[in-house]
C-alpha cells in the first residue's frame, strides 16, 4: 500500500507534522513512517462525524448490507497483501497473520447479514388498564457517534470488530489504532472510504486518528460520542470507563486464560490444545492458554507428553511458513516477561522448559510451582509463557480459576458430560470451551467477560446492538 502521510478525517485526508517509524519486531528493520494525530485532529473528527450523524441513522437496512459486502469484497481482494503486511508490522507468524485475516473478513460478512436481524417488538401496553387500546412497540436506533480503540496484536481483526457493526448499526466511528501497529488499519480505513464514496455515502462516516494518551482522552471525553468500544488491558480500559462516564463503554480487556485438564480427559489432545493454545500470536492474544490446571492422576503424563512436544513450536522469523514463535511486539514487552519469569522463580518456581531468549525471541517457556500471587500466574503475561499446576478434583480446580481478578475465556478436558456442565455452570467467566483450546473463538458469538476482564459484548449481532439505543413509542389512536 502507498503509507499515507496525513489521517482520513473529514471528507479528505489531513497532514501531519509529526510521524512515527514502525518497524518489524523480528530485527527492528524500519517497515514505514506513520502519521501521529493531535488531540486537535481528534476533535476535528468528532466534529466531522457529528456533521454526518444524521445521513448514517437515515440510511436504509439495504444500503447499510450493501456498504458491508462491498467492503467485505474489497479487503477480501487484497487479502494476501494483508497478510504479509500484518507480519512486518505485528511480528506475529505467518499463519496466525493468515488467520486474523479470514476472521476479519467473516466479521464484515457476518456483520452484513446481521443488518436484516435489527429489529424491535410489539410490547402489550393493554396489561395495565390505562393503556387499553393503546399500541406499544420499540425499535432499534443507531446510538450515533462510536470510538474504537484497538489494541496492537490484532489491528485487522480489531478494527474489523468495531467498524463493521457500527456500519451496520448506522453509526459514525473514528478508529484509534495502537501506536505499534497503525499501517494495517489505515489501509483498511482507506480501502472502506472508498467503498463509501463509490456509494454516494459521506467518506467522514469512517475516520481514523492515530497518536497517544492525549489524543484517546480527547475522542473518550467528547460528551457527542455515545459509545467507546476498547480493547486493551485493564487498567487502560478502566480509565477510559471513568473518562466517559455516563456515556456507554463496551471493555474488551485482559485475562490469565485456564484450561483444567480432568482425570477423565484424553491427555494426548489436551497437550495438543496447550502447543496449539499456549504460542499462537507469540503467546499475545488474551485467550491463550496460560494456566494449566492438571489432575493429578494424569500430571506426570501430561507434563512428559508436552516436553516431548514442545520443540514443534518452532522459534524463528515469522515470515516464514513453519514458524510459530517470533519476537514479540517490543523489547520493553521482552524485557517485562522475563522479569515475571525470574520473579516467579525467585519465589519457588521451576523452569521445566524455556525461560531464555533466543536471539530476540522468548523461548517457548514452561513453568510449574509457581506461587499463585506470583505475577506469572495472576496477571496476563502476553508471551509464550504457560503455567502448570496440579489439582486434586474438579471442585477444587474451578475454584481456584475463580480466583482470579479476571474472568474472559476458559477451557476444560473432559469425557464427562457432568464435567463439562459443571465447568460451564461454575466457571467465572465470558465463555466456557470444551475439549478444545481456551482461545477458540467464533467472530459470530457474544464476545466478552466478566470481573477485570470487562463488559459489554463483541460479535456482529452483539456488538451492533451495543452500538444502538431502543426507541419506545406509544399510540393512542
Amino acid at each position: 500500500m502507498p503509507y499515507p502521510a496525513g489521517l482520513p478525517i473529514g471528507e479528505r485526508w489531513l497532514d501531519c507534522s509529526e510521524q512515527q517509524e514502525i518497524v518489524f519486531p523480528f530485527d527492528g528493520s524500519p517497515v514505514a513512517l506513520a502519521p501521529v494525530g493531535t488531540p486537535a485532529q481528534a476533535v476535528l473528527a468528532v466534529d466531522a462525524a457529528a456533521s454526518v450523524r444524521a445521513e448514517l441513522a437515515g440510511l436504509s437496512a439495504g444500503i447499510r448490507r450493501t456498504l458491508l459486502i462491498g467492503i467485505h469484497d474489497a479487503l477480501a481482494e487484497r487479502s494476501g497483501e494483508f497478510e504479509q503486511l500484518l507480519v512486518l508490522e505485528t511480528g506475529k507468524p505467518l499463519t496466525d497473520c493468515r488467520t486474523e485475516v479470514a476472521r476479519a473478513l467473516t466479521t464484515w460478512s457476518a456483520s452484513a447479514e446481521e443488518v436484516a436481524h435489527l429489529h424491535g417488538e410489539t410490547v402489550p401496553l393493554d396489561l395495565q388498564p390505562s393503556g387499553v387500546g393503546m399500541i406499544g412497540y420499540w425499535t432499534r436506533r443507531p446510538a450515533g457517534i462510536v470510538v474504537g480503540i484497538t489494541g496492537f496484536n490484532y489491528p485487522f481483526l480489531l478494527a474489523s470488530h468495531k467498524l463493521a457493526p457500527a456500519l451496520a448499526a448506522g453509526c459514525p466511528i473514528i478508529i484509534k489504532p495502537a501506536p505499534n501497529t497503525p499501517l494495517t488499519t489505515l489501509w483498511v480505513v482507506d480501502l472502506i472510504r472508498g467503498v463509501l464514496h463509490d456509494h454516494g455515502v459521506s467518506t467522514a462516516a469512517v475516520q481514523l486518528v492515530t497518536g497517544g494518551i492525549a489524543v484517546g482522552e480527547a475522542l473518550v471525553r467528547d460528551p457527542r460520542v455515545a459509545v467507546v468500544s476498547f480493547t486493551g488491558s485493564a487498567a487502560v480500559g478502566h480509565q477510559i470507563a471513568r473518562d466517559a462516564a455516563p456515556r456507554k463503554v463496551v471493555l474488551e480487556l485482559g485475562a490469565n486464560t485456564a484450561l483444567i485438564v480432568a482425570s477423565d480427559a484424553d491427555v494426548e489432545k489436551a497437550v495438543d490444545a496447550v502447543i496449539r493454545g499456549g504460542f499462537y500470536a507469540n503467546g499475545q492474544a488474551c485467550i491463550s492458554v496460560q494456566r494449566i490446571l492438571v489432575h493429578d492422576t494424569i500430571a506426570d503424563d501430561f507434563e512428559r507428553m508436552l516436553l516431548a512436544r514442545l520443540p514443534e513450536v518452532l522459534v524463528g522469523d515469522p515470515r516464514n511458513e513453519g514458524t510459530r514463535v517470533a519476537p514479540v511486539i517490543n523489547e520493553a514487552s521482552n524485557e517485562r516477561i522475563l522479569a515475571w519469569i525470574t520473579a516467579a522463580r525467585a519465589s519457588g518456581a521451576r523452569v521445566l522448559a524455556g525461560g531464555h531468549r533466543i536471539d530476540r525471541s522468548i523461548a517457548p517457556t514452561v513453568l510449574t510451582d509457581v506461587p499463585y500471587d506470583a505475577l506469572a500466574w495472576c496477571e496476563e503475561i502476553f508471551g509464550p509463557v504457560v503455567v502448570l499446576q496440579r489439582i486434586s478434583d474438579l471442585g477444587s480446580a474451578i475454584e481456584l480459576v475463580n480466583r482470579s481478578r479476571y474472568g474472559l475465556q476458559a477451557a476444560i478436558f473432559t469425557s464427562s458430560l457432568q464435567r463439562a456442565f459443571r465447568a460451564i455452570n461454575e466457571l467465572d467467566v465470558g465463555g466456557v470451551v470444551v475439549n478444545e483450546i481456551p482461545g477458540f473463538r467464533s467472530d459470530i458469538m457474544p464476545y466478552g467477560g466478566v470481573k477485570d476482564s470487562g463488559t459489554g459484548r463483541e460479535g456482529p449481532r452483539f456488538a451492533i446492538e451495543e452500538f444502538t439505543v431502543t426507541r419506545m413509542a406509544m399510540i393512542r389512536p
